[in-house]
């Protein structure tokens, strides 16, 4: 999720498309917040491990 948020952030910076940048934004910012949790060892979703 991360990743894709930081590939929409700069199709919508080349493109100038302000949808596409929003978007980035905000799965950019969710994806760093769920690699973070995921890091500590907190369980997301009810899991511990995602396959």
């Amino acid at each position: 999720m991360l990743v894709l948020g930081v590939i929409l952030l700069v199709l919508g910076f080349l493109f100038s498309i302000p949808v596409l940048w929003t978007i980035g934004i905000i799965l950019a910012v969710a994806g760093a917040v769920l690699a973070v949790a995921g890091a500590t060892g907190r369980r997301i979703g009810g899991r511990a491990h995602w396959y």
